[in-house]
């Protein structure tokens, strides 16, 4: 392959696919009182998405629009009917489910979830993105709004 040459978008799609698994491997095996966990987070919802991103434009920037766009579901049709720019809205969602799931890793953590909890959010966001970002935040509220009743209750009231 010379320097100009770039992999093949099935190469790249399995490539990025095995590099989204490790994050979410990371963060999977990382209970937030781990010694790694920082590090694991770090790699899932930093490293990683950037390099997705960084090959993502660069997808973008070989390919151009192809013709496609964003203004109707037609000119979204046209942009992934380019496997190069199929594979890059691959990489947008690896990127962002990713990105989100740690980001749900660290608020979990904040509000002291057990990592028995987190692990099927986590299965949830890898496989359904917001759905997963849903069921997080509505736990999370559930979770916020019990500790403020408890908080506000009294002990002679118990």
């Amino acid at each position: 392959m010379s320097p100009l040459s770039f992999p093949a978008p099935d190469a790249v799609f399995g490539a990025a696919n095995s590099l989204a698994l490790l994050g979410w491997l990371a963060l999977a095996l990382s209970p937030a009182r781990a010694r790694w966990a920082g590090a694991a987070r770090l790699f899932a919802g930093r490293v990683v998405p950037l390099l997705l991103a960084a090959v993502y434009v660069l997808l973008f920037v070989r390919t151009g629009m192809a013709g496609g766009g964003y203004g109707t579901l037609a000119a979204v049709g046209r942009l992934f009917a380019v496997p190069e720019l199929l594979t890059a809205g691959w990489l947008h969602y690896l990127a962002f489910d990713l990105f989100v799931g740690t980001w749900i890793a660290e608020r979990a953590a904040a509000l002291g979830l057990p990592h028995a909890v987190l692990l099927p959010l986590l299965a949830l966001t890898f496989l359904f993105g917001p759905a997963g970002l849903l069921a997080f935040l509505a736990l999370a509220a559930v979770v916020r709004g019990w500790r403020r009743r408890a908080a506000g209750a009294s002990p002679a009231a118990a």
